[in-house]
């Protein structure tokens, strides 16, 4: 018979780390895992964008139903960001007295983000930590490279071997040897990050005459602005606004310097308002006026 298996940690839309790779790892493993969720977390595999911390008395109230109905014995904790969420569940678990209690400090996202703040820590060191079985510390982890999530899935494999009975020392053993079988690529997802940073700079090159708009581009490839640019800024470290400036910006100083074209005669090919916009526009990118940049070209 499966003992049942409690995680109390924050979600991850991507399946990589939090509820939803507990539940599937310790699935996998042939566990059973309810859960409790700590936070809602707006997360792609590019990384954390917001959190919406749910309220203790909430984190309470999930925590009591299932250990009221289920039992578990072994409880994994994972991502706790408020005092009164620590002291929540602390309680709790206090009362219940379960036989196994596994914490996996998340304190950090895998792009090196501060997840809980150093009061939060504290009040989990004081009152959390004295009660758990096993804390996980760094060097607990397998060597090579560490992927997305490979903490979390420590512990959730430590939970389920300890829910077997075995002895801390040899659940460790298993945990572990469980988890360097894994491909390396277990827990990252299915980005499009680079296909869709390549299929950007093509719809620039593309449009960059007729169109700047962010939005514009984030619509022909089937996005929002906002993942667009979190996208340009992982891959290049610029704004996708920078790099449509640049590409109109070259092909005006372009024209400029290769051709007679009229500076009004731009401004319309481009869609500027006016001869003027081009102006601040140019002089915004290159610190020059058209003409100045012209003169400058021509002395060297």
């Amino acid at each position: 018979m499966n003992t049942t298996i409690l995680t109390i940690t924050g979600s991850d839309g991507t399946g990589g780390s939090g509820v939803q790779a507990d539940i599937r790892f310790i699935s996998e493993l042939g566990g059973v895992a309810v859960s409790a969720i700590t936070s809602i977390t707006v997360q792609n595999t590019l990384g954390i964008q917001e959190f919406y911390d749910l309220p203790a008395p909430v984190v309470r109230q999930q925590v009591e139903a299932i250990v009221n109905d289920l039992q578990p014995q072994v409880v994994k904790i994972g991502l706790l960001r408020s005092i009164e969420v620590v002291e929540a569940v602390v309680d709790v678990l206090k009362k219940y007295k379960p036989n196994q209690i596994i914490y996996a400090p998340v304190l950090k996202s895998t792009r090196g983000d501060q997840l809980v703040s150093p009061k939060v820590y504290d009040a989990i060191s004081r009152l959390l930590i004295p009660m758990c079985t096993v804390v996980l510390e760094p060097s607990d982890l397998p060597i090579g490279p560490r992927r997305h999530g490979h903490a979390n899935q420590l512990a959730s494999a430590l939970a389920f071997y300890l829910s077997h009975g075995e002895r801390l020392d040899e659940a460790m053993l298993h945990a572990r040897a469980y988890l360097n079988q894994l491909p390396a690529s277990y827990a990252d997802g299915n980005s499009r990050s680079e296909e869709l940073y390549n299929q950007f700079l093509s719809a620039v090159e593309t449009y960059f005459g007729r169109y700047s708009d962010v939005a514009f581009y984030a619509e022909q490839l089937n996005v929002s602005p906002r993942y667009l640019g979190q996208v340009t800024r992982r891959i290049a470290d610029r704004s996708p606004k920078s790099i449509i400036d640049e590409r109109i910006t070259t092909e005006i100083a372009l024209l400029l310097t290769k051709t007679n074209k009229p500076l009004k005669e731009i401004a319309m090919q481009f869609g500027f308002s006016s001869q003027a916009h081009l102006s601040r526009y140019f002089k915004k990118q290159k610190g020059l006026s058209p003409s100045l940049y012209k003169q400058a070209l021509q002395k060297i």
